[in-house]
């Protein structure tokens, strides 16, 4: 490090504005110079934090803000990795992952001493310390895998379950040593820093989710909600720290606790990435490419000897352990094990927090050749698994997906009508929870006004409330199309634009009761919509927030299955409990849950879903004992005179009004009448296949 201080006193430019001005222009232009070459974007800010850092052509210093900037950037790469993981997957590859994470820990763990200690002579402490940088690894690579939409494959998955077992078990080592070579380290110190961590532990996954979920119920300020996941961020990594751990295992945590508070589709979200992708990490990359020292490598041969033998351990042994894992799966084929190699091979934030505790002075276990050999291990592990993942994840990417995935279960436009300012945020992220995202512009609000003396005035108001839609789906960097419409009925203004522009589904709002309404009516806006058309009808009362939404339970009439609209009604809730990472619990009738478990084990069987019989519809009433207020329940009903309809819906509005008033409820229309669909296979939990047709009239006509 003195060396590096040292040389950074002669730089070019010390200035603190020319320096971040610098900075961005390296951001913005290393990348589109570098793709030419197909370089990926990780290896390009390195590369150019090599040239304009003190051992390339020295133009700026490295100064505090790098980092400062660099330090979050590592947070923020292992926050990410966990807020886009959903709990579903981590449950499912559990066991996947910690059977990697113990073979991309052990392997280069045990083969990595022994080299450094009988190979290369190192002592105890300096060979444990070395086998600990060559056992973790960073999720550098990570947002390769996003740009390919495969950050749920079940590679990835285990990848990241494998990063923070690895990584866990590096630093825990880490700490051992260091704190072995303290005098005072006894067995009572050894007590305390388990209870420490236990502390911790517990206090992260108990606290931050009711903090949490108490905090964006009660504050819809969008700076509000962002300033407060980025404190929960680095609170957890500084009592990680306190605790005696490493910050990133605290980062990692943390991401993982918020991530069901933080919808993938939210405008919360997609700030979160904006503001990590756009500085923080590119900060973090260059400060990493920066502190590298070609010159080294070649004026001392020992550098360079040491160098090649900690690249050529380090990535021998990941791969060894990358490929072992891939061959007791027997699954996944070759290019699943290279995206495993390329997720878990780079070396950069562990490894620099280790051989920077280890040159310490108070711990002295390092020098400035081990350090060198570290960091040209950052450099050429990072190119390397940038490489392979990008390679990797390319033809996973390219054979996992299919024209009918990418074309959706439906096609249309989601319409969503807006009425009343305070609905405007619940009914915008529900829309974006459901829409079609292979379908272009596949998002529409609607505002209609009474034509009559006062439509200039309500239709400036229904302007307004588009304005407020239109931008919350810009944040979450969705396109909105909107439309405000004078009408003598406000219902055949809905339906004509519906008509119009080919809707496939239309979002409402569930208005409360009034005295003297008809317990039949849901008001007459909705019942005149719900007449008119056959497309699906989406009735929402939001309590809560949907991003706060833990269960969904979704309540299934018997003959639901016979629907034109059954698939798509599915696909529907799906993608909400996809999107708000929460559990599914269907109630349907046992003739029924056969359809819906084939469709979610074949299509969703990443999501957490539970299957209860309702033989009755009657007992669908019971459900208000067991859905709370941070639940959302899901009524799936149908129009008079179809195959599903039962004369006890018409009871429904008043039920709801009733029973129901404590909680979050959508109505749920389904897609009715239509035109014939051809006959589909799905599979009941026993592995038989079932056809059955979805055209009803054919089922009616047959009995």
């Amino acid at each position: 490090m003195n060396l590096l201080l040292a040389a950074s006193r002669g730089a070019m430019v010390t200035d603190a504005t020319a320096i971040f001005f610098i900075v961005l222009v390296v951001i913005l232009f290393a990348p589109l110079l570098l793709r030419r070459l197909r370089i990926p974007h990780v290896v390009g800010l390195i590369l150019a934090g090599i040239l304009i850092g003190p051992f390339g052509f020295n133009v700026v210093e490295r100064d505090r803000s790098f980092e400062i900037f660099g330090q979050v950037g590592i947070y923020y790469i292992m926050f990410l990795a966990a807020l886009e993981l959903d709990m579903g997957s981590m449950q499912r590859y559990a066991r996947r992952g910690l059977a990697f994470g113990l073979l991309t820990f052990a392997v280069p763990f045990v083969v990595g001493f022994g080299v450094m200690y009988w190979a290369m002579g190192f002592g105890v402490p300096t060979s444990l310390l070395l086998s600990c940088i060559f056992a973790s690894h960073t999720l550098v690579t990570y947002p390769i895998v996003g740009r390919y939409g495969m950050t749920r494959h079940p590679s990835v998955v285990v990848s990241v379950v494998a990063t923070a077992i690895a990584t866990f078990g590096a630093l825990l080592v880490l700490a051992v040593t260091v704190g072995s070579m303290n005098p005072d380290a006894g067995w009572a110190y050894w007590l305390w820093f388990a209870v420490r961590c236990v502390l911790y532990g517990l206090f992260v996954l108990l606290v931050y989710p009711r903090v949490g979920r108490w905090f964006l119920r009660k504050y819809d300020d969008n700076v509000m909600q962002f300033i407060f996941i980025l404190s929960l961020l680095f609170l957890s990594a500084t009592l990680a720290q306190l605790a005696g751990l490493e910050g990133l295992l605290g980062a990692f945590l943390a991401g993982l606790v918020v991530s069901r508070l933080v919808p993938r589709t939210s405008p919360l979200m997609n700030r979160i990435e904006f503001v990590g992708n756009a500085l923080f990490i590119p900060y973090f990359l260059i400060g990493v490419g920066m502190i590298i020292n070609p010159r080294v490598m070649l004026s001392d041969w020992s550098v360079m000897r040491l160098a090649l033998v900690i690249v050529a351990v380090a990535t021998a042994t990941k791969a060894m352990a990358a490929w072992l894992m891939n061959w007791l799966l027997r699954e996944e084929g070759k290019h699943a094990a290279l995206l495993m190699f390329g997720l878990t091979n780079a070396h950069a934030a562990g490894a620099l927090a280790i051989v920077m505790i280890g040159t310490a002075p108070e711990v002295n276990l390092m020098d400035v050749t081990v350090l060198n050999g570290t960091v040209m291990l950052i450099l050429f592990s990072c190119i390397i698994s940038s490489f392979a993942t990008n390679f990797g994840a390319r033809q996973l990417a390219l054979r996992d997906t299919s024209l009918e995935d990418n074309r959706g279960s439906y096609h249309g436009k989601c319409l969503v009508t807006y009425s009343q300012q305070a609905n405007v945020d619940n009914m915008t992220q529900l829309a974006m929870l459901i829409r079609n995202p292979y379908i272009p512009d596949s998002l529409m609000g609607l505002a209609v006004a009474y034509d009559s003396n006062a439509a200039t005035e309500q239709h400036l108001r229904g302007r307004r409330l588009l304005e407020l839609a239109q931008k919350q789906a810009a944040a979450a960097d969705i396109h909105m199309a909107t439309m405000s419409r004078v009408a003598t009925n406000i219902a055949s203004g809905i339906l004509h634009t519906m008509r119009e522009y080919d809707c496939g589904e239309v979002v409402m709002c569930l208005a409360d009761r009034v005295t003297g309404m008809p317990k039949s009516s849901l008001g007459t806006i909705i019942d005149n919509v719900i007449a008119g058309t056959h497309r699906e009808v989406m009735v929402i009362r939001y309590i809560v927030p949907p991003g706060t939404v833990r269960r969904v339970v979704i309540a299934v009439p018997q003959n639901a299955q016979y629907e034109v609209g059954f698939y798509k009604w599915i696909e529907h809730v799906c993608r909400i409990g996809e999107q708000l990472d929460c559990h599914l619990e269907y109630h349907a009738h046992p003739d029924t849950l056969p359809y819906i478990q084939g469709y979610m084990q074949k299509k969703h069987g990443s999501v957490r879903t539970e299957y209860r019989p309702l033989p009755h519809w009657g007992q669908m009433l019971k459900l208000a004992r067991s859905v709370g207020d941070g639940e959302l329940l899901v009524v799936v009903t149908a129009r008079p005179g179809f195959i599903s309809y039962r004369n006890s819906f018409d009871a429904l509005p008043i039920h709801i009004h009733r029973f129901f008033s404590h909680t979050s409820v959508m109505l749920l229309y389904p897609d009715q009448w239509g035109e014939p669909n051809e006959s589909v296979s799905i599979f009941q939990p026993n592995g038989q296949a079932v056809t059955r047709q979805r055209s009803w009239l054919k089922r009616l006509f047959r009995k």
